[in-house]
């Protein structure tokens, strides 16, 4: 089978080839991230909490639509510059 069936048929999964866990910048700063919504939420109340949470759930869609659009667009981008190198 060939790349563009395997994707096709769900067999490449984009997000599973990352390695951006294994990064150590990328782990610092989730740890800052983690550690930093804890604190926030030691002091509040469960309407404060709620909020937060609503808050995080919300950015988490945001960042979703934009990391998507990235990456269409460096698909994109790749796919032009293999396009012109082949003519």
């Amino acid at each position: 089978m060939d790349i563009l069936e395997e994707l096709w048929y769900g067999n490449i999964q984009p997000m599973e080839l990352s390695h951006i866990e294994s990064n150590a910048e990328y782990k610092e700063a989730l740890n800052l991230v983690n550690s930093n919504y804890d604190r926030l939420q030691e002091g509040m109340t469960d309407k404060q909490k709620q909020l937060l949470m609503s808050y995080a759930e919300s950015r988490n869609e945001f960042s979703n639509i934009t990391e998507l659009d990235a990456f269409k667009t460096g698909f994109k981008l790749g796919a032009t510059i293999l396009i012109e190198a082949l003519i």
